[in-house]
Formats: structure tokens, C-alpha cells, sequence
């Protein structure tokens, strides 16, 4: 597997606790919820426009809930693939001095930003058991880190 980037700072970083990178989702969940705005606004727009649905039938068939459901997937997967593949961190992981990075300490593969994304529903929807699981993992590794084959690790202070 080649890898473009390979990142500076690996001898002095360190795996995330849970504290930072529950931090992290916070900031993060902002992000996801303007997503979230913006995408069903397009939604309903596209719904209501270009199909032209009235106010009243928005949302009343398979169709429009199921579509919705995957834009909203599809576009924040899309978020955290591209932050993680561009610079190993979102902006709730700048803020908190995360970086998502292979073994290795290159940037992440697509296959292994989908597979974190893939397994971080499966974790939050477990109760967050898959975050919690950095509790008791002596690496301190999600399950997002260990299907992925990544981690997540706290960048020094500059």
C-alpha cells in the first residue's frame, strides 16, 4: 500500500484518551449538524422544486426518507474521509491536537477512512462502547482504530 504523505512529529507523539478525543466529537458534532442542515435544506429543496412535491408530501414516502438518510451518511462520511485523508485530523481534532495516521505514521487510505467511519457508527450506536474500549485497551485504540488498522494520537504543543 503507498502512501503519499508521511507525517513530521512521530517520535514525540503519544495515543489520544478518551478525555480528548470525546473533546474532539464535540467540536466535530457541530460540524456534522451544519452538514446535516445544509443537506436536508438541499434535500427538501430538490423535493420541492425540481420534483415539484408539495410542503405536505416532503417526507411522506420511502423514497424521500431513505435518500435523505443516505445524503446525510454520504456527506458526512465524506467530511471526516477528506479531512483524515488531507491532514490526519478534522477541526475539532486541530483543536484538540489530534491526528488520525496509519502504524507508520502515514496518511490514511481511503479503505481506511471508510472502515473508521464504517465502525465509528457501529461504536457510538453500541452505546459508545467503541470509544469507551480505549479505557481498557492497553494502546488506547477505538474500534475504529483497531478494524482500520490506525491510531489516533496527541500531537505535542508547538
Amino acid at each position: 500500500m503507498t502512501h503519499t504523505r508521511r507525517f513530521t512529529q512521530l517520535d514525540s507523539v503519544w495515543p489520544a484518551g478518551l478525555g480528548r478525543r470525546l473533546g474532539a466529537m464535540i467540536y466535530d458534532g457541530f460540524l456534522v449538524l451544519a452538514i446535516w442542515i445544509a443537506a436536508t435544506v438541499a434535500h427538501l429543496a430538490f423535493f420541492r422544486f425540481v420534483l415539484g412535491q408539495t410542503a405536505d408530501e416532503i417526507g411522506t414516502t420511502a423514497l424521500d426518507i431513505w435518500s435523505l438518510r443516505l445524503m446525510l451518511v454520504f456527506f458526512v462520511t465524506l467530511f471526516f474521509v477528506y479531512a483524515w485523508r488531507r491532514g490526519g485530523m478534522t477541526l475539532g481534532m486541530q483543536a484538540w491536537r489530534l491526528r488520525v495516521q496509519t502504524l507508520d505514521g502515514h496518511a490514511i487510505s481511503l479503505q481506511q477512512g471508510l472502515i473508521r467511519c464504517a465502525v465509528a457508527w457501529v461504536s457510538l450506536a453500541a452505546l459508545g462502547l467503541g470509544y469507551w474500549w480505549v479505557l481498557f485497551d492497553r494502546q488506547r485504540r477505538s474500534w475504529p482504530d483497531i478494524v482500520s488498522r490506525t491510531e489516533t494520537v496527541v500531537l505535542p504543543k508547538k
